[in-house]
C-alpha cells in the first residue's frame, strides 16, 4: 500500500514539475520592447509649402491637369509643413539619384537612431543576438544590416536578417521573426531596424497613379530593442500578447494595387492603383476576423454572434415580405483594446480604418497628428504614432495597444501590446519639442491658399508661375 502511495505521489508530483516546467519555459519565451527610438531628421530638412512648390515646378513632365491633381491631393492629403525630405531633394537632384544618395540617407538614420537607442538602454552593439532590418526599396550589397554590423562592429554569431519589398507592413513581419527566435532561444536581446529610402525612388513622371506617392511618402525611421530576459521584467515598456499576419498576394488585383513599376516612358515610380481600397478592407476584414478572438473578451464575442444571428434571421423574414435589411453588426474591438495605433498610409487610410472599427476621433487623433507632423514614413508610421499616445502620457500599466499597419504585396498585420510600466511618457520622445502644440486648431495646410488660383487657369494661356 504505501509503495503505491509512493507511486501515485511520483506521478502526481511529475505531472506538476511537467506543467511547471511548461509554464517556466513559455515565460521565457515572451517578446517584450525595452525601448524604441524614432528618426528626427534635423531642421534643414523640413518641407514647407514654398519648398514642395519648388520641387514640384522643376518636374518638367507636368502640365496643368497634373498640376490641379497634385493641388488635390496635397490639400487633402492631411500632411502638414514640418515633415521632412532626404537631402538629395534639396540638392535639386532627385531626376538623377544614385546609389551613394540611398546608402548615405540610411546611414544617418542608423548611425544617429540606433546610437540614441543602445546609448539610452545601456546595452552594447556586442550584446546584441538578433538584428532585422527592412527598408523595402533599397538592395544593396553588402546589405544594410551588414552595414550596421560593420558600424557598431557586432558579434560574428549575430543572427541577421535583411528584408527589402515588404512594404509598409514591414516592421510588424520584423518583430514577427524576433518573436519565433524567441520561441527557441533564452535571454536574448533584438534589434529591429525599420525605415525606407526616398532618395532613389522619386517618381518624375506624369502618371497620376505614380506621382501621388510623391505627396505621403517622407524620411523616417525606427529602431527598437526588444528581448525576452526575464530578469529584465521591471524594464520593459511593452509586451507582445500576439501578432496576426496576413497576405493576400495571391489575389491578382490586391498584388497589383500598390507596385513598384515603370511607367510608359521607363521612369520608376511607386503605383497606387484604384483597386487599393478595395483590397485593403478585404486584408483588413480577414485579419481582424483572426484576431479577435485572441484579444476581445468572450462576452463581446458572444454578443456580436448572437447580433449577428437575429440579424440574419430578420434578413430572411424582410425579405418574405419585402422589408429592408437591419444595419450590420460590428464588433466592438473597444471591448479589449485601450488604444489604436494605426499606419499613417494617408487621410483616407485613417478615416476607412475608423469607420471599419467605429472608433472615435480620440482614437484616430494620434495617427492624424503624426500623419499631420511626419508624414507617411512608411514601415515605421507605426512608432510614431506610438510615440505620440506616450508622450501625450494617454498610457499606463495594463493598457492594451492595438497596431494595424498595411503593406505591398498585398499584407494586413495586425498585433496587440500590454503596457508593463506606469512611467510611459516619461523619457526622451521623438514629440518632445512639438506635441504641446498638437493637436493643432485645424488641420489644413496652406496649399490651397498659395496655389490655388490653378483651377482657374485656361490650358491654352497656363504658365506656371
Amino acid at each position: 500500500m504505501g509503495f503505491l502511495m509512493l507511486i501515485y505521489a511520483f506521478l502526481v508530483f511529475h505531472f506538476l514539475f511537467m506543467i511547471w516546467k511548461w509554464v517556466d519555459r513559455k515565460r521565457d519565451q515572451e517578446c517584450y520592447i525595452l525601448d524604441y527610438e524614432c528618426y528626427k531628421p534635423s531642421d534643414d530638412r523640413m518641407v514647407d509649402t514654398e519648398f514642395s512648390g519648388d520641387v514640384i515646378k522643376r518636374n518638367k513632365a507636368l502640365g496643368l491637369i497634373e498640376y490641379k491633381f497634385l493641388l488635390k491631393a496635397i490639400v487633402s492629403s492631411g500632411i502638414g509643413e514640418q515633415t521632412y525630405a532626404p537631402r538629395i531633394m534639396f540638392d535639386g537632384r532627385e531626376e538623377n539619384p544614385t546609389l551613394q544618395d540611398g546608402i548615405i540617407e540610411m546611414e544617418e538614420f542608423f548611425q544617429d537612431s540606433i546610437q540614441k537607442l543602445l546609448t539610452r538602454s545601456g546595452i552594447s552593439a556586442q550584446e546584441i543576438d538578433v538584428l532585422v532590418v527592412n527598408v523595402s526599396m533599397l538592395s544593396a550589397v553588402p546589405s544594410l544590416s551588414a552595414m550596421i554590423v560593420n558600424h557598431y562592429k557586432m558579434r560574428d554569431d549575430i543572427k541577421v536578417f535583411n528584408l527589402t519589398g515588404m512594404g509598409c507592413s514591414a516592421s510588424l513581419i520584423s518583430v514577427n521573426i524576433v518573436q519565433s527566435i524567441f520561441k527557441s532561444y533564452k535571454n536574448k536581446y533584438a534589434l529591429v531596424v525599420t525605415s525606407e529610402s526616398l532618395s532613389p525612388n522619386w517618381y518624375s513622371g506624369n502618371d497620376r497613379s505614380m506621382i501621388l506617392s510623391n505627396c505621403l511618402f517622407r524620411t523616417g525611421g525606427c529602431a527598437v530593442l526588444l528581448t525576452n530576459n526575464r530578469a529584465l521584467n521591471h524594464k520593459p515598456m511593452l509586451k507582445l500578447k500576439c501578432l496576426v499576419r496576413t497576405h493576400h498576394g495571391a489575389k491578382d488585383d490586391s498584388y497589383n494595387c500598390c507596385i513598384q513599376t515603370e511607367d510608359e516612358q521607363g521612369r520608376q515610380g511607386f503605383h497606387l492603383g484604384k483597386s487599393l481600397p478595395k483590397s485593403a478592407t478585404r486584408a483588413l476584414v480577414d485579419n481582424l476576423r483572426v484576431i479577435a478572438p485572441k484579444i476581445l473578451p468572450i462576452s463581446e464575442l458572444i454578443r456580436f454572434m448572437v447580433v449577428s444571428l437575429v440579424r440574419k434571421l430578420s434578413t430572411i423574414s424582410s425579405s418574405t415580405k419585402g422589408g429592408s435589411n437591419s444595419p450590420r453588426p460590428v464588433i466592438n474591438f473597444r471591448t479589449g483594446v485601450d488604444h489604436f495605433c494605426l499606419h499613417t498610409g494617408g487621410k483616407a487610410v485613417i478615416d476607412g480604418l475608423g469607420m471599419s472599427l467605429e472608433l472615435c476621433e480620440y482614437d484616430l487623433e494620434p495617427a492624424r497628428m503624426t500623419l499631420h507632423r511626419f508624414g507617411n514614413t512608411s514601415a515605421s508610421s507605426l512608432w510614431y504614432v506610438l510615440g505620440y499616445m506616450e508622450a501625450k502620457k494617454r498610457m499606463k500599466k495594463g493598457d492594451r495597444v492595438l497596431m494595424i499597419s498595411f503593406g505591398a504585396g498585398f499584407k494586413c498585420n495586425s498585433c496587440l501590446w500590454e503596457v508593463v510600466r506606469d512611467d510611459m511618457g516619461d523619457g526622451p520622445n521623438v514629440w518632445k519639442d512639438s506635441i504641446d502644440c498638437y493637436p493643432p486648431k485645424t488641420l489644413a495646410n496652406p496649399f490651397m491658399q498659395k496655389y490655388g488660383w490653378i483651377n482657374d487657369e485656361d490650358p491654352s494661356t497656363f504658365v506656371m508661375r
